[in-house]
């Protein structure tokens, strides 16, 4: 009968390894609202400001590249700390994958996440049917908006800059968008926001497109084929040219821009067959045998 997922992996590696990769990105998520909690709400203006745009230290400015894309095509002319804040941002995400900000920042995931556990939990079956492109038409009307409207619209209903203007100022109307996402996700179809309509994960999907840090199936001959991969990871799709395209001549390293490194296959494999590596690892090497030439993908973990 077959476990439930993750069981094999806590059984193989204890509790701590298999869940390490998941608190690290709590600890991340809740140390980001943190510093911006510590001004409102202590008094210790560390960081001043929100996602779209802050300050560090009064000295350090990061400001959000999908923000301020909306901003120049609605007609505005950024500020000089808003370029520097925006070029920091986009250097950092294209070096650890543009969608880590979806796994690693992003306050809604906490929410879709919950979502995803208590439909497990429920046992909610069947899910309408998404095209995941969807999220990039999304954020093309985004664009249009602005450019129509001369303003940055879209951030008014934003779900990750309601919530997170909600938590530090209040959340008043916000609750209801967050509702509607967690109930989407739970009723309607499986990680329906992050993985088929958030426009902001699709912005970072571009930016992370040729990013070094990779996950890679380092060790996919030792796969047993439990799936547990498959069943948490939000975008299941690119696994598996990683873990089964070795007879195709395909690395063991994810290249797809969807993937958001989240390390959640590397928490839930008991035979530790994936590990964040980088895309340059990904070479496939002819080795002989006894019944000819069979291909090997190598990759050395980080």
């Amino acid at each position: 009968m077959k476990q439930g997922i993750g069981v094999e992996a806590i059984r193989a590696k204890g509790w701590l390894a298999a869940h390490q990769w998941l608190l690290a990105r709590r600890a991340t998520q809740l140390g980001v609202l943190a510093l911006f909690l510590a001004g409102p709400w202590l008094g210790y203006w560390i960081v001043k400001g929100n996602l779209n745009y802050s300050l560090t230290l009064g000295v350090l400015p990061l400001a959000d590249p999908y923000v301020l894309l909306q901003s120049l095509i609605a007609g505005h002319r950024p500020e000089r700390n808003a370029l520097i804040g925006v070029a920091i941002v986009l250097a950092v995400y294209f070096l650890v994958g543009g969608r880590a900000y979806c796994a690693w920042v992003c306050p809604v995931n906490i929410a879709t996440d919950a979502a995803y556990r208590v439909r497990a939990r429920l046992g909610v079956r069947g899910s309408a049917r998404l095209v995941r492109a969807s999220r990039y038409w999304i954020l093309a009307m985004t664009l249009v908006l602005a450019w129509i409207t001369g303003t940055i619209a879209w951030e008014l209903v934003n779900p990750v800059s309601m919530l997170h203007r909600g938590i530090i100022f209040g959340m008043g109307a916000g609750w209801l968008v967050i509702v509607t996402v967690f109930l989407l996700d739970l009723f309607v179809a499986e990680r329906a926001w992050c993985g088929h309509l958030c426009p902001v994960g699709a912005f970072y999907s571009v930016i992370g497109k040729f990013s070094p840090l990779r996950v890679s199936a380092v060790r996919r001959a030792q796969c047993n084929d439990c799936a547990d991969c498959y069943a948490v990871c939000p975008e299941p799709l690119v696994i598996k040219p990683a873990l089964k395209g070795a007879e195709e001549g395909i690395g063991p390293v994810i290249l797809s821009p969807h993937c958001t490194n989240c390390g959640r296959c590397i928490d839930v494999c008991s035979k530790d067959v994936f590990a964040f590596g980088t895309r340059f690892n990904n070479r496939i090497e002819l080795r002989g045998n006894n019944e000819g030439p069979a291909m090997r993908a190598t990759a050395k973990p980080v």
